[in-house]
């Protein structure tokens, strides 16, 4: 998958970065997001479920972070 702008919401703003399929071990449907200002690194798949859940990433997050990055994800494909 070609990489792509993605926007989480913060607490105080937007975070701006940009999205992009990976391989990660065990996840066929792996997604990266690196902000635009290097403060968030977030990696998400769907499990065996297909629920989205949270690999990696910088601490702290919020939970919210996965299903708008999911969202995003997924009107791309």
């Amino acid at each position: 998958m070609e990489q792509f702008e993605a926007t989480l919401s913060g607490t105080d703003s937007s975070i701006d970065g940009i999205a992009q399929g990976i391989t990660y071990p065990n996840f066929s449907n792996a997604y990266e997001f690196k902000s635009t200002d290097g403060t968030l690194h977030l990696i998400i798949a769907k499990d065996s479920d297909g629920e989205w859940i949270r690999l990696t990433g910088t601490e702290p997050y919020l939970s919210s972070w996965i299903d708008e990055l999911a969202e995003q994800v997924e009107s791309k494909l």
